[in-house]
């Protein structure tokens, strides 16, 4: 049941600020030291996230991944969400993400509802539809950051370096591809090492975000200092996001 906040707990807009002014060690040591989760019961309004710069959103994501590592995530009121969100969004970011079950972006980054635009599908790839919603997203709607966010284990990935092929799937599969052959790698390059999924599906992050950026749209957007475009790697043994540009 949703708390109200007392005088001492900072309100959404000034957690976002010191959040933003924190780096990744300051914040992991706030979370240590068993500074109680704060409890929101509003999504973000249109002047909040106007505010705020890419990198302090980017800043947000990362603390959100360590809030949830921590276990010690935010107390999301989802239904009051719900409702402060049901005339309008105002969304800070969209992620691109796989469907696997176990990485599921909104709850890995401790993110509420209105907070993110997401877009889910095997092997976080680009298509067509894809770029068009990220288009959306962004020029449309207002999010400044993008990120693309692959994770390790990723069947999506085992069955392109395997060439498994299954209906509408083999298709899918074929954009996942390149990236096998763009990734470094001296040992074992089959699906059964974990290892070398791993890394291509580090690779494929990388192409994915390159594909992103042949966008007139978002590449215009992005050059002008609007929004930024990042990848991450999710590790599903432990939790923990890995950013990278």
């Amino acid at each position: 049941m949703f708390e109200k906040k007392t005088q001492s707990e900072p309100t959404r807009r000034t957690f976002m600020k010191q959040a933003a002014g924190l780096s990744i060690l300051g914040i992991a040591g706030m979370v240590s030291t068993g500074i109680p989760a704060l409890s929101f019961a509003a999504s973000l309004t249109k002047q909040e996230r106007d505010k705020l710069t890419p990198d302090q959103i980017i800043a947000g994501l990362k603390a959100g991944n360590i809030r949830f590592y921590t276990g010690k995530p935010h107390q999301h009121d989802y239904l009051a969400q719900k409702r402060s969100s049901a005339a309008g969004q105002y969304p800070s970011a969209v992620i691109l993400s796989c469907i696997d079950s176990r990485a599921p972006a909104e709850i890995v980054l401790d993110t509420g509802i209105g907070e993110t635009f997401n877009s889910r599908i095997a092997g976080n790839i680009s298509n067509d539809d894809i770029l068009g919603s990220l288009e959306f997203a962004c020029a449309a709607a207002g999010a400044k950051v993008i990120l693309v966010m692959g994770h390790t284990a990723c069947g999506a990935v085992k069955g392109a370096i395997d060439n498994v092929e299954l209906g509408n799937l083999t298709g899918l599969l074929d954009k996942i591809k390149p990236a096998i052959d763009k990734t470094e790698y001296t040992k074992e390059r089959t699906g059964k090492n974990e290892e070398f999924v791993d890394a291509v599906a580090k690779t494929n992050v990388k192409l994915t975000m390159d594909d992103l950026r042949g966008s007139e749209i978002l590449s215009k957007l992005e050059k002008d200092g609007k929004i930024k475009i990042v990848g991450a790697m999710y590790h599903l043994a432990n939790g923990k996001t890995e950013f990278f540009s």
